[in-house]
């Protein structure tokens, strides 16, 4: 039998769906399992419904595809079975107003290949049954965030205490009701809580995180194995160090995967500040900046001399969140993360080039010292604009030799602010990005989250204060040169 493709909604247990006094539900057939799960509810009256089941529903029927022979022949064991093959969980036949009482025969096949079978009475329809399911759905996942909601509060509120690791492990072997260990680079256990494993569980436990531990491209971030007694699951810490988070749980609720990770970011960012001691340099590089000294001066620091700067923004219409700024952050290695309204900005010692992220769209600078860190911040504004306009993961600021570079500095320097002396900044920008993305209207409205309109408006002053026709190529070709100085 195939794997039930079951939706990401928590289940609805069969007995809740049997206890609702107002549907009078009742099972006439099959195992009595207080374990026994729906996913959703589907009617369906076709005679072989396995095509259009994707495992886990409580079938409804009235019994109409049933022929008036049907109990002399195999017709209900080929009937029930095709629903055992395609994974669904129960069926519920409705007692009206095809047939007066449930046909023995198909009680008799639901008993023999082990399906729930429900009887549903006359004045119960199939559209109650099926909101009955979505509201204890929704009752389900409404536990469910809320527990989870619980246990974020309750990790970071554990991640600000004096022994920031283990109280983070104990919090989360209580809310899994498990063991929670973290391992050192090296594989040996650094602290472990909750309640201890056998042996043979430990021991896989060990062998799962070396499947997740860093060894070059590929490697998951995450890697889970169950058995019949216990769950486990191995979570690789993106501070770099070759750290990894263990938890072993009797069984896996929904929710715990988000609860596990949000404990691998926290424990991310306390074993890089305490495998590296950045932290102490972080607030070293800080004080010395508010006193005055030089950014070159600082940066040693913060570990590098050339650097890269990505701007991201997520693909959801919600605002950044600090958790999710910060696990950005351990993802592209870097702790040095802020958040200002839409935009995530992380500073980030230059060498492996920064990956795609799930979730993310990004802008990343050109190589810089820290005497650039402010040009290379712009460029990857301007890249991450360039980004969400063609719908791009990432785009990398382009900073190979041009023609431009032939001209010396100054006078381009010079050239560039005379010859843009008329525009304010929102249109030089619009204007900037009008040019990079060839002209397109649309594509620049989407990069500066305004409207099409605005954008011929704003074109059309540029073009009036420059006193320049923008359709002339040897025009455009100009303020492009001029918009390319920082």
């Amino acid at each position: 039998m195939p794997d039930p493709a079951v939706p990401p909604t928590p289940p609805v247990p069969l007995a809740a769906l049997l206890a609702r006094e107002d549907l009078g539900l009742r099972q006439i057939a099959g195992p009595a399992d207080p374990s026994a799960v729906v996913h959703w509810a589907h009617t369906s009256e076709m005679a072989d419904p396995y095509p259009y089941l994707l495992g886990g529903e409580l079938l409804l029927t009235a019994g109409v595809h049933i022929p008036e022979a049907a109990g002399s022949g195999t017709y209900f064991d080929d009937y029930v079975s095709r629903i055992v093959a395609a994974g669904g969980a129960a069926l519920g036949f409705g007692v009206a107003p095809v047939h007066d009482t449930v046909p023995r025969a198909l009680v008799a096949a639901c008993d023999s290949y082990e399906l729930p079978l429900i009887e549903v009475p006359p004045r119960t329809t199939f559209s109650a049954v099926a909101r009955a399911v979505w509201q204890l759905m929704a009752q389900a996942r409404h536990a469910e965030l809320r527990r989870v909601t619980e246990a974020q509060q309750s990790l970071a509120a554990a991640a600000s205490r004096p022994d920031p690791v283990p109280s983070v492990l104990r919090q989360l072997a209580q809310r899994v009701g498990g063991w929670a260990v973290l391992y050192g680079p090296d594989g040996v256990e650094v602290a472990a809580a909750g309640r201890q494993v056998g042996t043979a569980a430990r021991e896989a436990l060990t062998g799962l995180t070396e499947v997740v531990r860093p060894s070059g491209p590929g490697t998951p971030t995450s890697a889970s194995h169950a058995t019949a007694d216990v769950h486990l699951a191995a979570y690789s810490l993106g501070a770099g160090h070759g750290f990894v988070l263990g938890v072993a749980a009797p069984q896996r609720d929904p929710g715990d995967h988000t609860i596990a990770s949000v404990a691998a970011v926290l424990l991310s960012l306390l074993t890089g500040e305490h495998q590296s001691g950045s932290g102490a340099a972080r607030s070293s590089a800080l004080v010395r900046l508010l006193l005055g000294a030089p950014a070159q001066d600082v940066a040693p620091l913060l570990g590098g001399e050339q650097w890269v700067v990505v701007h991201a923004r997520p693909d959801t219409l919600t605002a950044p969140d600090p958790v999710a700024a910060s696990a950005l952050g351990a993802a592209l290695g870097s702790p040095l993360v802020d958040t200002a309204r839409e935009v995530v900005r992380v500073l980030l010692p230059a060498g492996p080039e920064p990956a795609p992220q799930p979730g993310w769209t990004l802008g990343v600078s050109a190589v810089a010292g820290p005497r650039e860190w402010a040009t290379a911040d712009i460029q990857a504004g301007r890249a991450l604009a360039r980004a969400r306009a063609t719908r791009a993961g990432l785009v990398r600021y382009g900073a190979r030799p041009a023609l431009a570079d032939l001209v010396p500095e100054a006078d381009a320097e010079a050239h560039a602010r005379a010859l843009l002396a008329p525009l304010a900044p929102a249109l030089t920008e619009t204007l900037r990005t009008w040019l990079s993305l060839h002209g397109s209207w649309d594509r620049t409205a989407v990069a500066l989250d305004v409207h099409r309109n605005t954008v011929r408006q704003r074109i059309a002053k540029c073009a009036a204060l420059l006193e320049r026709d923008l359709d002339d190529p040897d025009v455009r070709m100009e303020l492009w040169f001029a918009l390319r100085r920082p």
